[in-house]
């Protein structure tokens, strides 16, 4: 386990979306001289220990350390919480907790991740923000509870996220209440984080972001 690591914090990575409106795939578009995918991983393992990576079937992603598990998503199209499902069976036995991600987040800082598993506690199953305007399933923290009802949710047909912070013990974290997190203040004040580049314009800016 990564020195720096939240005991019983793995991490999902789902990565096999189509990028339809990026044009190329994001999981490889580089930042800093890296494959998004593999910065992704790589910042969220500064918190979070073992990292699962789910990939679309026969989806090529960019090569990722060793001790990172990739997986298959068994079923296409069926949006995050079939990924999440897959994600958990890779964690089955090896976390508590999952800080949920997706592959196209350049400035994810562990500090969010911490800020959300000091709100999470032992009063909540799921900490997941609601800021910039969105709530943010995709960047959030799930009990592995949440992998049970994850399935009846699948079952049922019912795919939004939103249905499982219904069924569960869920809070919800604004901009105000992440930024009382002094560790998260300090390092992410703009919440930028919580950003994703989903078009060749917002990629273009992301890199324009980044130190010169």
């Amino acid at each position: 386990m990564s020195a720096t690591a939240i005991p019983g914090l793995g991490a999902i990575v789902l990565c096999g979306g189509q990028s339809s409106r990026m044009g190329s795939p994001k999981a490889w578009l580089d930042f800093e001289g890296e494959p998004l995918l593999v910065r992704v991983v790589r910042r969220l393992a500064a918190a979070a220990d073992p990292i699962v990576v789910v990939a679309a079937p026969g989806q090529e992603i960019p090569s990722l350390s060793a001790d990172v598990l990739v997986v298959r998503d068994p079923v296409s199209g069926r949006g995050p919480l079939q990924g999440l499902a897959a994600g958990f069976d890779g964690l089955a036995g090896r976390a508590t907790m999952a800080f949920a991600s997706s592959t196209d987040v350049p400035f994810i800082h562990s500090a969010l991740v911490r800020r959300l598993h000091a709100l999470r506690g032992d009063s909540f199953d799921i900490a997941v923000p609601r800021a910039k305007g969105h709530y943010h399933p995709l960047s959030a923290i799930y009990g592995v509870e949440a992998r049970a009802e994850i399935e009846a949710l699948l079952a049922a047909d019912r795919l939004r996220p939103f249905y499982l912070f219904e069924r569960m013990r869920t809070v919800f974290a604004d901009e105000a209440l992440l930024l009382e997190g002094a560790e998260l203040r300090a390092a992410d004040p703009e919440l930028l984080s919580l950003e994703n580049v989903n078009t060749p314009e917002e990629y273009a800016a992301a890199l324009a972001r980044l130190p010169r």
